[in-house]
């Protein structure tokens, strides 16, 4: 296989001390590894849908809970950002980002710990269900208060539940599932009714649907909330310079204040991956997410600084837009673009796609294969869910024979315009290149991106997904007909059917098998094709104690404080 498309340089300049590999020696690096590689169709392990090169990977490192007598209280600690999170309000949020920042500021009904188990945070213990699937109680606090004063009780989380339902572009409203009502049973109390079973209600609630705002403040500000967020949490928000940073303080008002050392916490929006490290070394900030993996081996020698490693639950991938010609949330009607009508054309793109290939070059093998939306180490794997579609282009180059179309195929793909990003994007460009398609880079900013995907306007869109322990909002809210995230526009019947039914099982078995079905015919359609799981790598000043991450990827910093 002989890949001649160069490498465009980044858009934003390289100001790290130690350059990493340049885009024209990265071409030739692409070319020569990718040659070794053989081209050869990706061979999973073992089923496990990883790569047979995974020894960078290192092991799981989560970081240590901080004990009292190794911080001090004072202080400001800065986190240095990838993206600039979207809107401050956890029923509108879309994006990771915003994840980072909600957690020290909004806790939730359940967090999940380090094994990605669920625990209880202002619940008080796990749900029970009735018999039939179709009321769930939960259990919550009413001793606490939220930033603004206001009491935390039954009555402030049924509000939630019910805002999250209702309001203009929730993204959480096809994650709760078929809640037909909502009560306050007492203050202590809340019952969920059901139209029908929904076994992943109790995960959704570990997330965003979780995150219980003040009442007050959410029938003060209506959507306008994002601009003055106010929750139960470590910190509060003080304000926000978009495009540059958010400040949060410390609440007096949080239940277990005492345990907070920090008085501030301080996000940066630094998107270039290697100025964010450069950030790191000086100690001009104290935690970076998504640390590049070209960047890792020489941070991980640094004696002042530590790099975290967690395996995500999620996925990078991209999507095609099938009938999304409204924006998320409108009726569907199928686009006229050759990729959108004829799923051979999107399976000729996956079939050029090398996946080990992109794994080794752009990520060091930091990284592993992906080829469906479920971790290879949930409980909810098997055989059928990883299986992967193997790299053969000139089995691509015949299904676009067979669709009739002119080669290459022109296909515009929209993405992120930081350096890594583009790295993929040009390697992907490279290879389907080979498949017979003519893959057209078009950059944009995160929040541009975001905005681009909801309201329909691409051809092809490189995301990813940050994960969740249950399976289902993985898929569904993505390739569900009528899911909060489903920007492809995908409507199919049988996968509906299929998902419905994964949905009101309790039966881990049933599930496993469904999820099997539904990734196979994802594959026949390849509205979204996986590409990578990626690694969490963040990095963290060693003058810090008690910075944790965990396998759903969200940085927790709100117990941390400066080492003595």
């Amino acid at each position: 296989m002989t890949i001649r498309t160069v490498l465009r340089r980044p858009l934003e300049p390289h100001l790290h001390p130690n350059p990493r590999v340049r885009p024209r020696h990265l071409a030739l690096v692409v070319a020569l590894s990718l040659t070794a590689a053989g081209c050869s169709a990706v061979q999973p392990s073992s089923g496990s849908g990883s790569s047979a090169s995974s020894a960078a990977t290192g092991q799981d490192s989560f970081g240590d809970p901080a004990s009292a007598d190794q911080v001090k209280d004072g202080g400001t600690l800065v986190m240095a950002l990838s993206a600039e999170p979207d809107q401050l309000d956890p029923a509108l949020s879309r994006s990771l980002y915003s994840r980072y920042v909600f957690h020290a500021m909004c806790q939730k009904l359940y967090d999940v710990d380090q094994n990605a188990k669920v625990v209880p945070q202002l619940a008080t213990a796990l749900p029970t269900t009735s018999a039939d699937g179709k009321t769930v109680t939960i259990p919550v606090r009413d001793d606490i208060q939220f930033a603004d004063g206001t009491p935390f009780n039954a009555e402030a989380v049924k509000a939630t539940i019910d805002r999250e339902l209702t309001i203009e572009g929730s993204g959480r409203k096809s994650e709760l599932g078929p809640i037909a009502d909502v009560t306050a049973k007492d203050s202590k109390t809340v019952v969920v009714t059901l139209s029908k079973p929904f076994a992943p209600l109790t995960a959704a609630l570990t997330d965003r649907a979780g995150m219980i705002v003040s009442p007050k403040a959410a029938k003060a500000l209506g959507d306008k909330f994002a601009t003055a967020p106010v929750c139960v949490g470590p910190f509060k928000f003080a304000k926000r310079v978009p495009q540059n940073s958010i400040e949060l303080v410390k609440d007096p008002k949080f239940y277990d204040a005492d345990k907070v050392h920090f008085d501030k916490v301080t996000y940066r929006i630094i998107t270039d991956a290697s100025i964010r490290a450069a950030n790191l070394r000086s100690g001009d900030v104290q935690v970076a997410d998504s640390l590049s993996a070209q960047d890792v081996p020489a941070l991980q020698k640094e004696k002042n600084l530590q790099v975290l490693q967690s395996q995500s639950l999620g996925y990078q991938g991209v999507t095609f837009n099938i009938a999304n010609s409204a924006g998320i949330g409108n009726p569907l009607k199928q686009l006229d673009t050759p990729e959108a009508k004829d799923p051979r054309i999107r399976q000729a793109f996956e079939l050029a796609i090398d996946r080990a290939g992109l794994v080794k070059v752009v990520f060091n093998d930091f990284n592993t294969v992906a080829c469906s939306p479920i971790s290879p180490k949930s409980e909810f794997s098997t055989e059928a869910a990883q299986k992967c579609t193997p790299h053969d282009p000139a089995k691509a180059k015949q299904l676009l024979k067979e669709a009739g179309v002119t080669t290459p195929v022109k296909i515009p793909m929209i993405t992120s315009n930081n350096p890594d990003s583009l790295r993929l994007a040009q390697a992907l460009q490279s290879m389907v290149k080979e498949g017979g398609f003519d893959l057209q880079i078009k950059p944009v900013e995160y929040a541009s991106l975001l905005d681009q995907q909801d309201r329909g306007d691409f051809s092809l869109l490189q995301l990813g997904w940050s994960g969740r322990i249950d399976p289902d909002a993985n898929i569904t809210n993505f390739v569900g007909t009528g899911g909060s995230q489903n920007v492809a526009g995908f409507s199919d019947k049988a996968v509906d059917a299929l998902l419905d039914k994964a949905r009101e099982s309790n039966d881990l078995a049933e599930r496993k098998d469904l999820y099997g079905q539904v990734v196979d015919k994802l594959h026949q359609s390849d509205p979204l094709i996986y590409l990578y799981r990626q690694r969490n790598l963040t990095g963290v000043s060693t003058s810090v104690k008690g910075v944790q991450v965990f396998p759903d990827g969200v940085v927790r910093l709100g117990f941390a404080g400066m080492a003595k």
